[in-house]
């Protein structure tokens, strides 16, 4: 009896494991649509479509490159004030990236080793945001944990 109960307790743990997911985004699109579709439109999408299965999705966002500019805090103090539909866009796309970290839980990495190349400081950045050595090890890191990769590239 005592190994069944075992046996059962431990295909109860292997059966959690499959009920979740992991995806891990590759981001460094400066593209506004090309971002709002493939992350903010794509995770809410894919997390209904996972759930309605009974599923869990975890998602993780390594940030390099031009992605850098849609997680400022203030884009009118930075090195991309220059662009104007980010600057028209940004008061309603803070709330948005906001949203995906609170409610759909997704973790945003950036990486701290290029931040510079932008001028740009930990001070800068959304409190929620996280930071990673550099993005090679960040994306290493999460497929080592499991994670799906995705790139999302220009």
């Amino acid at each position: 009896m005592k190994k069944i109960l075992t046996f059962l307790l431990l295909l109860g743990f292997a059966q959690a494991d499959d009920e979740t997911a992991r995806v891990v985004y590759d981001l460094t699109t400066k593209n506004l649509a090309k971002f709002e579709k493939s992350i903010l439109k794509s995770v809410a999408v894919n997390k209904s479509l996972y759930e309605g299965e009974f599923k869990e999705l975890e998602v993780a966002v390594i940030i390099h490159g031009g992605a850098f500019r849609f997680f400022v805090k203030d884009v009118e103090k930075t090195v991309f004030k220059t662009d104007v539909a980010l600057v028209k866009a940004y008061g309603d796309l803070k709330k948005r990236i906001a949203t995906m970290a609170d409610t759909y839980e997704v973790e945003f990495l950036m990486c701290a080793a290029s931040m510079g190349k932008y001028k740009l400081e930990k001070k800068d950045i959304m409190p929620f945001v996280k930071y990673v050595a550099t993005s090679t090890k960040g994306v290493i890191d999460k497929q080592n944990e499991g994670y799906a990769y995705m790139k999302i590239e220009d």
